[in-house]
């Protein structure tokens, strides 16, 4: 049996700590926190930087020597998280002359960050990976937890390892230059992660909805606490079930219809975030449908708090909904290769109440379909 340890916490930044491996890495939060790169990336005799291309024009100065590190430059888009994208990291690696003993820093959002790991999971069997998340939503979710993988045409997310990073610094002044899509993509994991915590950060976050729902106008010192929170709540997930067995299913709130609606429309058409928002809808709404929902006010404050933060909560409240169709069967289709499930056989995480949620749970197609089509309607 693994005994679990008590970590410290700081202001600076505070350790994740995983159960079965009992290793632990920084997570530091706030402005300037990419600092502390330097320092973090010092041990390691060679050191790769795998970069987004947009953020890297936006905040690379901010990076100071390491700009001067060999450089692997990813276009943008999810469309472009695939096996030739990775295939092409890999290449680069080796001809940067990386180890087993070298470190490849990623600079971007949940992408970048993604197939970075993945790439470090996978070159000479592994070698060590650290993250500088520059979106609202690679900073609460992506970032940590050692999830990697990339899209297969079947579904998303399906080839894949885990892999921790040796550390992430999640600076909140890379967030400033986001678009309103990317950063509204950010608050609906955002939600997703407060729904799974106790009643307080759930409460705070409606409080705080229409003061960080523009990145132009948000109140950064609450959005500081938030992520902290966030990534806090993630972790405390995560030690428990590292490699998602059991319990880490959870973080899959709002995932299974999120990633289906992401198949249906093409990657990249509705932003994770947004899609996850929307999953958070169906889900709930099959949960009342099945009997499994307990706090019965729930939903209504879940639409509410949507609203506030400027998220769809239906298809016809999407801005993509006009050009692209979606129906119950595109949906359907797209749950078939659900990666927790068996092929077809979509499990789903339906919410009883704030911080309790039943996973691994399967709907009845009518039950299915005619959540679904309400949800369309």
């Amino acid at each position: 049996m693994t005994t679990q340890r008590e970590l410290p916490l700081s202001d600076a930044g505070f350790p994740v700590d995983s159960a079965e491996s009992m290793l632990s890495y920084p997570v530091l939060v706030g402005a300037r926190a990419i600092e502390a790169a330097g320092e973090l990336c010092r041990p390691f005799e060679h050191v790769a930087l795998l970069a987004d291309e947009t953020v890297l024009g936006l905040h690379g100065e901010r990076l100071g020597d390491l700009c001067n590190l060999p450089t692997f430059i990813l276009t943008p888009g999810e469309a472009n998280k695939d096996w030739k994208h990775l295939g092409q990291i890999l290449e680069f690696m080796s001809s940067a002359g990386l180890s087993r003993d070298s470190l490849l820093l990623t600079f971007g959002g949940g992408m970048t960050g993604d197939m970075g790991g993945l790439a470090a999971s996978l070159f000479k069997r592994g070698m060590s990976v650290g993250h500088i998340p520059s979106t609202l939503l690679s900073q609460v979710d992506a970032s940590v937890g050692g999830k990697t993988a990339v899209n297969l045409p079947a579904g998303k997310n399906l080839a894949g390892t885990f892999h921790p990073p040796r550390f992430v610094l999640a600076d909140l002044d890379l967030l400033r230059t986001q678009d309103l899509n990317e950063w509204r993509s950010g608050l609906g994991e955002v939600v997703k992660t407060a729904l799974l915590a106790r009643a307080p950060l759930f409460g705070e976050l409606e409080k705080a909805a229409l003061s960080i729902a523009n990145p132009e106008s948000a109140d950064y010192e609450t959005l500081s606490t938030l992520v902290q929170a966030c990534i806090r709540t993630k972790a405390q997930w995560v030690q428990t079930d590292p490699t998602e067995q059991g319990s880490r299913k959870a973080l899959n709130l709002g995932h299974t219809f999120g990633h289906a609606i992401e198949h249906a429309t093409g990657y990249g058409t509705v932003p994770h975030g947004i899609a996850v928002a929307m999953g958070l809808v169906l889900a709930m709404n099959a949960s009342k449908a099945t009997g499994t929902l307990l706090e019965h006010d729930l939903q209504e404050r879940i639409l509410q708090l949507l609203q506030n933060l400027g998220l769809p909560r239906s298809w016809k409240e999407c801005p993509k909904s006009e050009q692209t169709p979606l129906s119950t069967r595109s949906l359907v289709q797209g749950l078939a290769q659900d990666k927790k499930g068996q092929v077809a056989k979509p499990r789903f995480v339906l919410p009883q109440a704030i911080g309790k949620v039943l996973w691994d749970q399967e709907l009845e197609t009518t039950t299915l379909n005619a959540v679904i089509d309400g949800w369309l309607a």
